[in-house]
């Protein structure tokens, strides 16, 4: 999931910091636990709809207790549409769709190259965020990374359909395109970021659903199906970003992103204990690649040797 913040690093963290972040890698993991468990039997298009108009309605809740005023969002209510698009409709409908044919820790990990493909935009489209040499060896081990997970299955059938990762890959370029949109979102508190692209995605989506769906059997989950829905949308989607605005507060935001390389860990710990899900070997490979590049395009490991 892609998170904007315009805050700064604000130096080591604490016992209290380095909580958090463990938590939240571990509630972010599970969104692709929950996810795989929904889509056994809620449509992608209708989990989408589920997934954001409950954490929309939760975070609406906690702006009504704590604030700010939701009416700091409506002078860019286009704007937000926009980034509904591209943070929400289409990653979170990419990633369901994908997660039909792939379990919870081979999603994570292909959806954990979005730092990848969002430095190479922020190289093309700004003029703050120039690439490093460490950022560029870091991209070229995730690009490396992403291949070794999705080449031998396309040679051979392994690991789950071709496209279902392609589709995991495109929710990744499709997070880095709204993080370069949220950009534009200067000034506006995180808390309203959040909320106002959910509630702009519940609103695209409610149309998507009932042209596609109807209202017939749209609620006829079962009970288990039902409980991770509601943990998809309350604790890994309007929870998660609470926890991580805090975090973004205590830890400065380049701290923060080290969740990045917790998410995958925390899916497929997920996906392996409940799910019985195993990794070929060849993703193994592709996953430790991916893991290497992220540290090295974070720069502290290497930097300090």
């Amino acid at each position: 999931m892609a998170v904007t913040t315009t805050t700064a690093m604000r130096g080591p963290m604490v016992l209290k910091d380095w909580a958090q972040l463990l938590l939240l890698g571990a509630i972010w993991g599970g969104s692709f636990f929950f996810a795989r468990i929904a889509v056994a039997e809620v449509p992608p298009l209708v989990l989408v709809l589920f997934r954001v108009a409950i954490a929309a309605l939760a975070l609406h809740l906690y702006l009504g207790l704590r604030g700010p005023s939701f009416r700091l969002a409506l002078p860019q209510a286009g704007l937000f549409f926009l980034l509904a698009l591209v943070n929400n409709v289409i990653p979170f409908s990419l990633i369901f769709a994908g997660q039909t044919e792939l379990g919870a820790g081979v999603a994570s990990v292909l959806n954990s190259t979005t730092p990848f493909w969002t430095l190479i935009l922020a190289n093309a489209l700004t003029s703050d965020e120039k690439l490093s040499w460490n950022k560029l060896a870091g991209i070229a081990l995730g690009i490396v990374g992403t291949a070794v997970m999705i080449g031998p299955g396309l040679l051979a059938g392994l690991g789950g359909p071709v496209w279902a990762k392609f589709a995991l890959v495109g929710a990744s370029l499709s997070y880095a395109v709204a993080l370069m949109i949220a950009r534009r979102f200067k000034g506006v508190p995180s808390p309203i970021i959040a909320t106002g692209q959910l509630t702009a995605s519940t609103i695209i989506m409610i149309p998507i659903v009932l042209l596609g769906h109807g209202t017939a059997n749209l609620f006829s989950a079962s009970s288990p199906v039902w409980a991770a829905v509601l943990a998809l949308a309350l604790l890994s989607t309007a929870f998660a970003y609470i926890l991580y605005f805090n975090l973004v507060a205590s830890a400065g935001a380049t701290n923060a992103s080290l969740v990045t390389l917790i998410v995958p860990a925390s899916a497929i710990l997920l996906g392996c204990l409940f799910l019985g899900e195993r990794l070929e070997l060849f993703e193994l490979g592709g996953m430790a690649l991916i893991a290497l590049g992220l540290v090295t395009i974070d720069g502290r490991l290497f930097g300090r040797r």
